[in-house]
Formats: C-alpha cells, structure tokens, sequence
C-alpha cells in the first residue's frame, strides 16, 4: 500500500511538472529511438532528434515524455525525486537558460523556484517588465546532480539531445544563458562567462546573450550592477523598452 502510494504521488508530480511546462496531454506513441508517428497533418513523420515543429505543445510533450523515461545518466536517475523539464510559454521570445535543478526544483518539478528563482524573477517583472508567464525557463540538465554539484560532461552530453529538441520546439528568438555551466554547454566553449557577457552569440541562429547565475549574485550582490547591465543590453537587442518606475 505505502508503495503504491508513493507511486502515485511520484506520477502526480511528474504530471504537474510537465503542465507546467506547457504539456497539455501525453501522446499515445512515444518510442524512443524509432520514427514517431502522430494524427496531426500539420507536421511530418521525424526520427529521433530531429522535430519539425508545427505543434509545440505535442512536440514538448513527446520530449518531457522521454525525458521522464530517461536513465543515461544512472547517479541522476537514481537519486531524482523528478525530472524538471521546463516551464512557461512555449511559445516565448525569450528562454532563460541555467545549469540544472536543485532541491526545490527536484522536489517541486519547476525549474527556478528556489531564492535563485526570485531573484530570476524579479528580473524579469521588475527588470523587463514582463511577466515569468511570457517567458521559457529550462535548464541544461533535467535531474538535480547530487549535492548541487555541476553537471559533468557526460551528463551535459546525455541531456544535449533533450535540450537541442526542446529549444527547436520552443523556436524563440533569444536565449539568456545565466552562469558560465550554461552559456559554455550551450555554446560549446570553453571561454570564461567574463568574457562572453556583453556581445550577441549565436545558437542554431538563436541570438543569445549571457550573464551570471542569480545564485553567483546571492553570493556576491556586487555582481547585480554587471547583470543589470547585460539585462539592459538583452532588452534592447529585442527592442523592449525598459519599464516606468512605479510612483
């Protein structure tokens, strides 16, 4: 009995995380590694890896549906409460990338929830005047890494093909990669997250811009002035002007 209610708490965390991230219903064919075939005649038959995206919410549910079968990586997936695959609008402009859950975000199954996660937010109200429905948050990995730890090369390798998927799904214009673990994974470089703020790089012609990780400005609030800036250059790479000051 305490095993199958376990299960069934497991299995509704995974469903509220995956409505979170804009999944409205589970497809009844999802096999991966083989051709996916769907009812919509809106896009075509795909292999593995490669989505022609025409309906993102079934898209992003055929990956979030994978990801939750995933067992690559065997420290992650044996030590997760849940996968956290991504949440907001599938539809956004604008993605905010980091680098993978932590404990709140493994417990909760939604990216960015914890004191980085407010702060990530009031970045995006307060900042940019717009709300965290309007954008896309997702990370690099979709398991909490033990202890918070970085993730390892091996586990970034393994989530590639998920996060390539979900960001080809999503289509938006711009990317905020926040800490050098997601700006160098996404990027593929090796280059300090110094020296690639305040330029445009390009992902699969993705604009992307970086900044630091809102947990680095908990720890060092001095960094906030440098981030404010690379938020004022993203805002304007978009053509978004910056919000009044409220009286």
């Amino acid at each position: 009995m305490e095993e199958n209610q376990k299960l069934r708490r497991a299995v509704l965390n995974q469903l509220e995380s995956l409505n979170l991230a804009g999944v409205t219903h589970i497809p009844t064919e999802t096999v991966q590694g083989k051709k996916i075939a769907t009812k919509s005649t809106s896009r075509s038959n795909t292999d593995e890896g490669t989505i022609t995206m025409t309906n993102r919410p079934e898209d992003l549910a055929i990956i979030a549906n994978e990801v939750c079968e995933c067992t690559l990586c065997d420290e992650l997936a044996t030590t997760r409460t849940q996968t956290v695959f991504g949440v907001g609008n599938h539809k956004a402009r604008l993605c905010f990338l980091g680098e993978a859950p932590g404990a709140d975000e493994d417990r909760q199954g939604e990216p960015f929830v914890g004191r980085a996660g407010k702060l990530l937010d009031d970045v995006i109200t307060n900042g940019m005047g717009m709300a965290r429905a309007d954008v896309y948050i997702l990370n690099i990995l979709k398991c909490r890494p033990p202890g918070n730890r970085n993730p390892l090369p091996n586990e970034s390798k393994n989530c590639r093909n998920f996060l390539d998927r979900q960001l080809a799904a999503i289509q938006p214009e711009f990317i905020c990669c926040l800490g050098a673990v997601a700006a160098q994974n996404l990027l593929e470089t090796s280059t300090p997250i110094g020296k690639l703020r305040g330029q445009l790089h390009t992902y699969n012609e993705i604009a992307v811009v970086c900044t630091y990780h809102p947990a680095y400005l908990l720890r060092n609030p001095a960094a906030k002035k440098d981030t404010w800036k690379d938020i004022q250059f993203l805002m304007s790479s978009m053509g978004i002007s910056r919000p009044a000051k409220k009286k």
